[in-house]
């Protein structure tokens, strides 16, 4: 237990010490400041805007900016539905596998264009390396980016004063991924590598092979989370060493954690990331405390290799962090560390959360604080300067409440299924906790799996894509126009009266509208799961 708590320890510094460097680092990226690759990928900056016509210099109002991503992910959507269809005729195909069904295609597209990664299927045995490199790796960087791209439009509009216009998603996605994910990916790949993870195009009938840790990398950086075996990390062919499974864990979430920093410097008020970054920190550090108590002795489901105190330690990043990698499997642990990663997605997937989405999700909430605690004192509710008005706690409502109202509706509808039974390795509350976890997973953009629920059904892979891009859009969407409201509005001076958003005071409050929130939508579907088979089991 005491290397545990070392060990717990040493990742959290690790994690807060690189977070820093990182964080400012992206500000000047998005800021638009030379920096030292800019050397390197300035010229290639230009050449695609060159070749792809866009003015760097035009800025975007709000709707246009939204169909920008929209039609940018489409395409990626149509690109990737197709590629895995036709996979059987195509090259990069040495096993010779075949196309996939409709069913199936969609939801894998739906999924990888979400930022999601559910994955109702076993990578080597269904994907082709074509299909692998060209469909879910770009997708693994270019859905990181946009929740970046997006993040920053919502900056902007905190920023602004009386502007109109909220950057360039073109832009925005190009030097997010030219100078910020292609450069770490590459160092985590070369990194992983090192430590035995496959990378070839080699075929072997007996060994599962293939270009493996080029996608392991973003699959973490970008809280992507979808494995290219069908075991994930927990295959030591893709996690294969202690000092692999650290880099991992800590590249789950390396760039959730800097962006508190680079929110920070671009509000020109560091108080405000420290705040927001302790927040994210305390509800980890509980949730990992739990985990870690009520798996000790719990080896089942878990590679030796890891041990029980980095199994949890992944088990709660992962979950925190909208990534959804596995390195054990999560139906084997025990009843409340298999809850408590339940919860951690059902509270939005904000405890730093998915590159860009967790902190625009929790940025929801602080303004929903804010407004809790003017109404609480008869005052205009502000943040940042801005005035907090109806349109803007609509959006922030949608922002909120679309996780888990889709979480709850998906689960319903498969628990109301005919052949839901047959679905599932267990019965009774195990069994219901199962249903529960897929979908809390895929409404809330994480892509984990208990691994007792049988996901490659016609009604699992198209409700549950539905589910996936509506609750990555919809929130998206409410940013977006969220943004656009803000950048309008002038900026008001602090007073006597204005509540600290930066201080003690204010971080309990929060933590405490999280949870309650939390536990008012959740309570009642984890006392028929959870906590029933904790009560039934022991």
């Amino acid at each position: 237990m005491t290397m545990t708590v070392l060990q717990d320890l040493f990742f959290i510094a690790v994690l807060v010490a690189l977070s820093i460097p990182l964080g400012l680092y992206i500000y000047q990226v998005m800021d638009g400041q030379k920096v030292f690759l800019s050397r390197i990928f300035a010229p290639v900056e230009r050449g695609v805007y060159k070749v792809c016509g866009i003015k760097a210099d035009e800025e975007m109002r709000p709707k246009k900016y939204a169909l920008s991503v929209l039609a940018f992910s489409l395409a990626g959507f149509v690109f990737l539905f197709l590629l895995q269809l036709l996979q059987g005729v195509l090259p990069g195909n040495p096993a010779g596998l075949p196309g996939l069904s409709w069913h199936l295609a969609f939801n894998t597209a739906a999924s990888f264009v979400s930022n999601t990664n559910w994955q109702a299927y076993a990578g080597e045995s269904t994907m082709s390396y074509l299909t692998q490199a060209l469909g879910l790796t770009v997708q693994n960087f270019v859905s990181a980016a946009t929740g970046i791209a997006v993040l920053f439009v919502l900056i902007r509009g905190f920023v602004a004063k009386q502007k109109e216009t909220l950057g360039n998603f073109w832009v925005d996605l190009t030097r997010v991924t030219l100078y910020v994910l292609i450069p770490m990916a590459v160092i985590v790949a070369v990194i992983l590598i090192s430590q035995g993870v496959v990378q070839t195009l080699s075929h072997s009938s007996s060994i599962p092979l293939g270009p493996a840790a080029s996608q392991v990398a973003i699959k973490q950086l970008g809280t992507n989370g979808g494995g290219f075996f069908g075991a994930n990390s927990a295959f030591p062919l893709e996690n294969p060493t202690s000092f692999s499974n650290f880099i991992e864990t800590l590249s789950l979430l390396i760039i959730p954690a800097a962006l508190c920093v680079t929110f920070g410097k671009a509000v020109k008020d560091n108080k405000q990331g420290r705040s927001i970054f302790t927040v994210m920190l305390i509800l980890f550090v509980i949730s990992l405390v739990v985990i870690t108590i009520s798996e000790q002795g719990n080896m089942e489901g878990k590679e030796a290799v890891n041990g029980v105190g980095a199994s949890a330690l992944w088990g709660a990043s992962t979950t925190a962090a909208s990534n959804g990698a596995v390195n054990a499997t999560p139906d084997s642990f025990t009843a409340f560390g298999g809850m408590v990663m339940m919860f951690l997605m059902q509270l939005g997937e904000i405890v730093f959360g998915g590159v860009g989405s967790g902190l625009y999700g929790m940025l929801a909430f602080v303004m929903l604080t804010v407004f809790i605690a003017g109404l609480m004192v008869g005052r205009t509710p502000e943040y940042l300067g801005k005035k907090i008005e109806p349109y803007d706690m609509k959006m922030v409502c949608l922002l909120i409440l679309a996780p888990p109202l889709l979480t709850l509706l998906g689960a319903a509808a498969a628990v109301l299924m005919p052949g839901a039974r047959g679905w599932l390795n267990n019965s009774g509350a195990h069994g219901f906790s199962e249903i529960l976890y897929a979908f809390t997973s895929m409404a809330n953009n994480n892509g984990s799996a208990f691994a007792g629920f049988e996901a490659n059904t016609v009604f699992t892979n198209v409700v549950g894509g539905v589910i996936m891009l509506l609750v990555r859009f919809i929130p998206i969407l409410a940013t977006i126009f969220l943004a656009g409201n803000l950048s309008k509005k002038k900026n008001v001076a602090a007073g006597e009266g204005t509540l600290s958003t930066s201080n003690a005071t204010f971080v309990g409050l929060l933590i405490g509208v999280i949870l309650i929130i939390g536990a008012l939508s959740f309570l009642p579907a984890l006392a028929l799961g959870p906590i029933a088979d904790f009560f039934t089991t022991h």
